[in-house]
């Protein structure tokens, strides 16, 4: 039986990350993995999705050359090369995390891992111990009764990623980040696709601002948007899928190649051994303190299967956090209120902190302002002139409640508005702080010059 200090259970953002650290503070410690090291995010997520992305960006420069005052006579798309650019990117991504691992003496414990009582795993018939347990086993594509996935008319976005044949026509339903990243992939790359979405808007937990305009700019891509509607029912039997979905005026029938379903993710707690081990769950999620000790000590919990937002760059924190507890450090506790979401469509959406309507609904009176792209010398030099950026500051004490971001590289730009929180800047301290010209960033200065009636450029 091999002893450690630290043992982890999955690699992903938070497991690999939450290995690496531990490792740094002098912890004898062990990953375990039943695939490629990098979990989803790396393999299956975060970064191929963002390769087929700069694929359809590409490709959608080269369609409209012409407004940049370039001829470009004959150009085309081999999808199956896009696809194999993805994966080159995600294999070349994973191995990276074989090196740290490597390079941080962590041994790589590969097959499937299950905890048990005793501060033990067994990982394919062989057991192995540890002070400390980290489980952090992530997460998969939901799936709906009215939405069996069976790989091939209904997909999920494993498939969506590493589809063979580009399909003719597509239908996503749910318009979280991962259907309508999805979406704008397939219809950049010139699939019909229509996007079927339960709640009044797109992007629902975005500020409603920005859910409207994102709207519009995917209404103006060509991608068909049906919102307050429900699919209830799919017909697989014939060439096409059937699929029947619930409007607010009647029932309508949608007919496509593929459905992709995007309406969320389950956490991965089936079979690891929780109920031998006694770990308390509530909805499908392990409860842990803000440490993420669970409540059968020497087990420790993070990511996708704890409650919050799950998010890659959420793992990583809370595997971090987790380990210097361990350690004996000093730490302090996340602050969820402060977690950066992005969204990677065309255009982007980047977000932190309150929306507005939060804001109202918390007492607070506000300070609102915005600044369009369409004034910004960058955007329009770069022919990238949809969106905007949004702050929103508490009236009384100049504080920072909100900022939220749609338009070309916007996922770049709110770690200004995240890092302005966490030290607790205020508007005028923002407004004050010079910003470069020409460039994106600058629109964030702008709106707050905006909510304290001192903007410049509108």
């Amino acid at each position: 039986m091999s002893k450690y200090d630290v043992i982890v259970l999955g690699s992903g953002p938070g497991g690999y990350v939450a290995a690496i650290r531990a490792s740094q503070l002098g912890l004898k410690t062990a990953i375990v993995e039943k695939e490629s090291l990098g979990g989803v995010c790396l393999n299956w997520g975060c970064i191929p999705t963002k390769a087929l992305l700069k694929s359809a960006q590409v490709f959608d420069y080269l369609k409209h050359a012409d407004s940049y005052g370039l001829t470009v006579k004959e150009f085309d798309k081999d999808f199956g090369k896009v696809v194999d650019r993805s994966r080159g990117v995600a294999e070349g991504m994973s191995k990276g995390v074989q090196f740290l691992m490597k390079k941080n003496k962590i041994d790589v414990i590969n097959g499937i891992g299950k905890i048990k009582p005793g501060k033990k795993i067994d990982v394919d018939g062989k057991e192995y111990t540890a002070d400390h347990i980290i489980i952090a086993t992530g997460a998969r594509s939901r799936e709906l009764p009215n939405l069996k996935q069976d790989g091939k008319k209904v997909i999920g976005y494993r498939e969506a990623m590493t589809l063979k044949k580009q399909p003719k026509s597509m239908i996503v339903v749910g318009s979280g980040a991962i259907g309508v990243e999805f979406a704008h992939f397939y219809n950049s790359m010139g699939t019909e696709v229509t996007i079927v979405e339960f709640l009044p808007n797109l992007v629902p937990l975005e500020d409603e601002d920005v859910s409207k305009q994102f709207e519009r700019s995917f209404k103006k891509a060509g991608i068909k948007v049906m919102t307050n509607s429900s699919v209830e029912k799919l017909d697989t039997s014939g060439k096409l899928v059937k699929a029947t979905v619930k409007t607010a005026k009647g029932e309508e029938t949608l007919e496509a190649e593929i459905v992709l379903s995007a309406v969320g993710i389950a956490s991965n707690l089936e079979n690891i051994g929780l109920e031998e081990v006694g770990i308390v769950t509530d909805k499908g999620k392990i409860m842990v303190n803000d440490w993420y000790q669970t409540n059968i000590p020497g087990y420790y919990a993070i990511g996708d299967i704890v409650p919050g937002p799950a998010l890659a760059h959420v793992a990583s924190a809370e595997g971090i956090t987790c380990v210097e507890k361990i350690a004996g450090l000093h730490v302090e506790p996340i602050d969820y209120g402060n977690i950066p979401g992005c969204t990677y469509a065309s255009p982007e959406i980047a977000s932190v902190g309150m929306t507005e309507k939060q804001a109202k609904e918390a007492g607070y009176e506000l300070k609102v302002g915005k600044f369009p792209f369409s004034a910004s010398g960058k955007a329009s030099a770069s022919g990238e002139k949809d969106g905007f950026v949004k702050v929103i500051f508490d009236a009384k004490y100049g504080e920072w409640l909100g900022c939220h971001m749609i338009g070309a590289g916007v996922t770049d730009m709110i770690a200004e508005a995240v890092l302005g929180r966490k030290l607790e800047t205020t508007g005028h301290e923002v407004l004050k702080t010079i910003h470069p010209h020409p460039t994106m960033s600058e629109a964030v200065m702008e709106a707050v010059a905006d909510a304290y009636g001192e903007v410049i450029h509108l």
